[in-house]
């Protein structure tokens, strides 16, 4: 399956993919056509980067 660690790090860290959407800018039905394809390593770095600081506002540890 495509970005399986995307969709393990959005689980374990109890992020929405909405939420994440809305981090990028773009609807949430953007990022479930492209969680469909693999997506290239620089990408897939950068998402779990923006999932961990979402992750972390939502527990308080960063205002927002």
């Amino acid at each position: 399956m495509a970005n399986e660690i995307i969709k393990y790090e959005l689980k374990d860290k109890k992020v929405y993919q909405w939420e994440l959407a809305a981090a990028l800018g773009i609807s949430e039905q953007t990022m479930v056509r492209r969680m469909r394809f693999e997506m290239s390593e620089d990408k897939q770095w950068e998402l779990l980067a923006l999932i961990n600081e979402i992750a972390m506002k939502k527990e308080g540890y960063i205002d927002t």
